[in-house]
């Protein structure tokens, strides 16, 4: 697959992103190597391997789900809110 500024242009479209144009060489560039990555990815003979295959036979290790508080967390998200009470941010009522 060819990355030009047609494919770009069309990928900004899609994610309504914009990209400036100073960018635009460079996003082409790191977009033309990701892509010839998984090209050289899809070359590989993976015929005899399981698709269950993993690299360790252990189990996901788990944790303990305990609930944790940070009261300097809730205060430095909410100090950046333009209305908050109570733990709370404070917003324009929507509904009639």
């Amino acid at each position: 697959m060819q990355v030009d500024n047609a494919l770009l242009s069309r990928l900004e479209k899609l994610s309504y992103l914009q990209v400036s144009d100073d960018k635009r060489d460079e996003i082409i560039a790191q977009l033309s190597e990701i892509v010839g990555f998984v090209d050289n990815l899809g070359e590989l003979n993976t015929d005899n391997v399981d698709a269950s295959f993993a690299m360790s036979d252990a189990a996901t290790p788990l944790r303990e789900d305990s609930p944790k508080c940070n009261p300097q967390i809730h205060e430095a998200i909410l100090k950046h809110a333009p209305k908050s009470a109570d733990d709370f941010f404070i917003v324009p009522k929507i509904i009639e």
